[in-house]
């Protein structure tokens, strides 16, 4: 992330460290060949996710973060056992158990979206204690029009991982810093929405940050 953040700067970063951390979590799992991946995401993250989805009208995500299990058709499922639990009785439990824990908030991204989404939901729930669980509860209670456009899933052209696009969105963020374009896979792809990332030429000489291709996924 250093060397990201010397290119990209303190804006997009949750961006970059997210998809190259959940692709990381997946091959890894895959290489140790587990049954199903536990995640941390806890009721205080769960809430975040689903005012994020809506401000940003991500009705694909919006209609899953709720769940928790998920990927349930795919290989390696994942879940999400403290979707009820908040964030302080989690620090709570690992303060009187003597539990190592990080308690410190992100240096890379000072400004995250997310930031805000919590500082709103931590003034609701001083407001109503129950604002985090009415949320989630909201999130539960969502459908989504039958003629809804959802995305299909598929495999990056690429490295072979799940994606919607012909690349997914690691080998786009990763042309983008490697060609000196750290920007290009920020955002909802336009026009170019097939992925066809190979004819965009390289407007900058920047130091890139090389990658070696993950091959497919042997699960």
């Amino acid at each position: 992330m250093d060397e990201i953040v010397k290119m990209i700067g303190l804006k997009n970063n949750c961006t970059f460290c997210g998809v190259f951390r959940r692709q990381a979590l997946d091959r890894g799992a895959a290489l140790l060949k587990v049954d199903k991946l536990v995640t941390g995401h806890n009721a205080d993250d769960i809430a975040e996710t689903v005012l994020l989805n809506i401000l940003r009208g991500d009705i694909a995500r919006l209609s899953r973060c709720t769940s928790i299990t998920t990927g349930e058709d795919g290989p390696i499922p994942r879940c999400k056992p403290f979707k009820y639990t908040y964030e302080k009785e989690i620090v709570m439990y690992a303060y009187f158990k003597k539990l190592d824990y990080f308690s410190t908030e992100c240096i890379y991204s000072p400004n995250a979206y997310r930031g805000f989404a919590c500082e709103f939901i931590n003034d609701l729930e001083r407001l109503r204690p129950r604002a985090i669980l009415d949320i989630i509860k909201s999130g539960e209670d969502f459908r989504i029009a039958t003629t809804t456009k959802m995305p299909e899933q598929g495999t990056c052209e690429r490295c072979g991982y799940i994606s919607s696009q012909k690349w997914c969105k690691a080998c786009v963020l990763l042309e983008g810093l490697n060609r000196g374009l750290p920007k290009m896979g920020i955002g909802r792809p336009r026009g170019n929405v097939n992925g066809d990332y190979k004819d965009i030429k390289a407007r900058s000489t920047a130091k890139t940050i090389e990658s070696k291709q993950c091959g497919s996924l042997d699960f």
